[in-house]
């Protein structure tokens, strides 16, 4: 108490203004790093020190827009870090990096705050099991197990289903897991977070949720903050509730380009292609919050833009060092109508081990990517010249994958309202069952339209029997359509 009472006395006054970095002289004591200042007219105006220049003098990075701000300008050290609010009147909210809701709902009440800066679980804490975290969704469950208090990340373009995935996931995470979903906008475009929040509110998920959104127009201290509030929230889920926590963030390369622009800022040397020299450390200091301990999990889903589309870029590669799983939506297979769009054969997690999933999953996923890539290798063939010039044993690896690709699909609780049709969650024992017997020919007779959209692979037989017995099945239709290309 007596320290907080020093601390409203400790005032500094403002040296200089450039843009974003404010430098401040303080007379008494200088403020500890990561102290925040508050300046302005109406202490608006929110400083993170960042550094101590010299005895008297701190270099802060502005939270929020600087206008008005002049040198001799007042100064007040609130005598501790920047915090967020933490407790289960957080669900069903919109936050902004300093926890105020920006959902033009009721105020906050019976919360708890606490500083955004807090060490990674110790290794005496950490869970040393593997564990497969369930999705219910076919396609990730069986070629890209996902792991619990693992990172996964998710790229992809505008129009291929990352949102409608997300939407998703969250939906099954508080259905099958009973947990928890934390979504952070980084850098986010304010139109995305309004679709977003609208989108959760109708799907029914916004109750087990919340937001966090730093803006793309906001000063790059909000942005680079925003992912440590998030994860404050979301450690006390795991913590305090003991809960399991599906944190998403969108999009980790926002807060690394940030973090670049507070360095140069800052005037730190860039290191190469002008990121920032503590990148690594600033990423690891995130991404090993992330974890599963012994009283609960974070799991988290991450959208990953890679510039240039260059893998060797620093920020792609230190990103993938963190991530225990890559899933790469297809705009190929979006506009088939194969959704979700995910590309099996570019997807990859380092789950997908026989130690892990076990034996037969293991040799399963293997047998389903081998019949995948056989058939985008007979697809040039099958164009030019159809299908009917393959060999028999070609056209019966083409009509394996097709049936696989379309088992594949699923419907999704959040799009029911688009679709008309109902929402499947589907338990990994049935995915795989499912997988197989398809591999096993059980199926070869089956018209592939029956396979799609479906949940367990039994649906297909009671779906042929409801069909018109009019109506051309897809293999004679492909035929057609192969035939046309040949011709």
């Amino acid at each position: 108490m007596k320290a907080q009472q020093a601390d409203s006395l400790n005032q500094g006054v403002v040296v200089s203004v450039r843009g974003s970095v404010v430098d401040v002289r303080f007379d008494q004591h200088l403020p500890p790093i990561h102290s925040i200042l508050r300046t302005g007219d109406r202490q608006q105006i929110v400083l993170e020190v960042l550094s101590q220049q010299d005895a008297h003098s701190v270099r802060g990075i502005a939270l929020t827009p600087t206008q008005g701000l002049a040198r001799g300008m007042a100064v007040q050290d609130t005598g501790g870090p920047l915090e967020a609010p933490v407790g289960k009147a957080l669900l069903s909210r919109m936050f902004d990096v300093f926890g105020n809701t920006i959902d033009l709902g009721d105020e906050l009440t019976g919360v708890e705050r606490r500083s955004v800066h807090r060490d990674p679980p110790p290794l005496s804490r950490r869970s040393t099991k593997s564990e497969v975290f369930e999705t219910g969704i076919k396609v990730i469950d069986v070629l890209v197990p996902l792991e619990r208090g693992g990172k996964a990340g998710l790229f992809g373009g505008a129009g291929v289903g990352k949102t409608v995935l997300l939407t998703e996931l969250i939906h099954n995470m508080v259905g099958k897991q009973k947990g928890v979903s934390i979504f952070c906008g980084i850098g986010e475009r304010c139109r995305e977070g309004e679709e977003l929040y609208r989108e959760m509110k109708d799907a029914g998920v916004l109750k087990d949720m919340a937001m966090v959104f730093g803006q793309m127009n906001e000063p790059p201290g909000a942005r680079f903050r925003v992912g440590h509030v998030a994860l404050t929230m979301a450690e006390y889920f795991r913590d305090d509730e003991q809960r399991d926590v599906l944190l998403l963030i969108d999009n980790i390369f926002r807060f690394i380009q940030a973090g670049m622009e507070v360095s140069g800022l800052m005037g730190q040397m860039p290191s190469r292609l002008g990121y920032q020299p503590t990148m690594g450390t600033e990423l690891a200091s995130l991404e090993e919050r992330i974890a599963n301990t012994s009283t609960g999990a974070i799991t988290s889903i991450q959208a990953v833009y890679v510039p240039a589309d260059d893998f060797t870029d620093p920020a792609a590669v230190h990103t993938f060092s963190h991530l225990s799983a890559s899933i790469v939506l297809s705009r190929k297979r979006a506009s088939e109508g194969l959704f979700p769009a995910i590309d099996p054969l570019q997807s990859s997690s380092k789950m997908a081990t026989a130690s892990v999933v076990g034996r037969r999953h293991y040799e399963l996923a293997q047998e389903i990517r081998r019949t995948l890539a056989q058939y985008a290798d007979l697809k040039d063939i099958i164009a030019m010249l159809g299908l009917e010039q393959l060999s028999p044993k070609d056209r019966k690896i083409v009509g394996r994958a097709r049936r696989l690709e379309r088992f594949l699909t699923q419907p999704f609780f959040t799009t029911e309202q688009f679709t008309s049709l109902k929402g499947k969650l589907v338990s990994l024992d049935d995915a795989l069952d499912g997988c197989e017997r398809i591999l096993n020919d059980e199926f070869e007779d089956a018209d592939e339209s029956d396979l799609y959209m479906i949940g367990k692979i039994d649906e297909a037989k009671v779906k042929a029997k409801t069909k018109p017995a009019s109506e051309p099945t897809s293999d004679e239709r492909s035929q057609h359509v192969a035939g046309t290309h040949a011709t």
